[in-house]
């Protein structure tokens, strides 16, 4: 392999000469003997570009840019290509602090969706006019039994699959408020649902049971006996 000699001194003319030849022989553009210099830091030293008059126009010249503007500065008027872009700020910090905002939000938008499922269904309509049409529910409450808030929140277990309901929930009519509560379960897989607590506690703290004034049963033969 052919080296160069050494560079602390002048090269003579054979020397330029031969540096000419490796030039022209190897590349016909700078381009492609600037890219020869950088593959073979073996065959050109370390501080060659910079001595070797041949080679010295092949310096990697360092580009110089222009601080970006502040936020301050106000508007930019003319367009350059040496400024330097504006630092991105991270978005880590910003990711972190929305987190829990945005789990909070899936949160109740989950529960609202299964409460409005529970406050449709038939279970609890049911439940509302058998409320309705009962004695003790009409001396209580008085006319146009329906739910007490605006928005009704459906606390408790509503599970048809397995055979457990266990719900409660606010009503009210024309003469006064209270709370619902609903349980019924479901013993066999084939078998019917049985009422077991079927309650009215009113806001002065009286707990009616609602299933000992009919003394029958009055969810028989309706949507709570659907089978698994």
């Amino acid at each position: 392999m052919v080296s160069f000699p050494n560079l602390s001194r002048i090269p003579n003319k054979q020397e330029m000469k031969w540096g000419k030849q490796f030039a022209v022989r190897r590349s016909h553009s700078f381009t492609t003997l600037s890219k020869a210099v950088r593959m073979s830091p073996r065959l050109f030293p370390r501080g060659c570009l910079s001595l070797h008059p041949i080679l010295r126009p092949l310096r990697l010249q360092r580009r110089t840019l222009i601080a970006a503007p502040s936020p301050n500065d106000g508007p930019l008027l003319t367009r350059r290509s040496d400024r330097a872009l504006p630092e991105i700020p991270s978005s880590r910090k910003l990711w972190l602090k929305t987190l829990p905002i945005f789990l909070s939000i899936i949160t109740l938008s989950t529960l609202a969706i299964f409460n409005y499922q529970k406050a449709s269904s038939s279970i609890v309509n049911a439940t509302l006019y058998a409320l309705r049409t009962s004695e003790a529910g009409k001396r209580e409450l008085g006319e146009q039994v329906y739910f007490r808030d605006k928005f009704p929140w459906i606390w408790g277990e509503m599970n048809q699959l397995h055979g457990r309901i266990d719900i409660s929930f606010g009503v009210k009519g024309t003469k006064g408020r209270g709370v619902m509560r609903f349980k019924s379960v479901r013993k066999t897989r084939m078998g019917f649902f049985e009422t077991q607590e079927w309650s009215l506690e009113m806001e002065d703290g009286r707990k009616l049971q609602l299933l000992d004034e009919t003394g029958d049963d009055p969810f028989k033969h309706t949507a709570l006996q659907a089978q698994s």
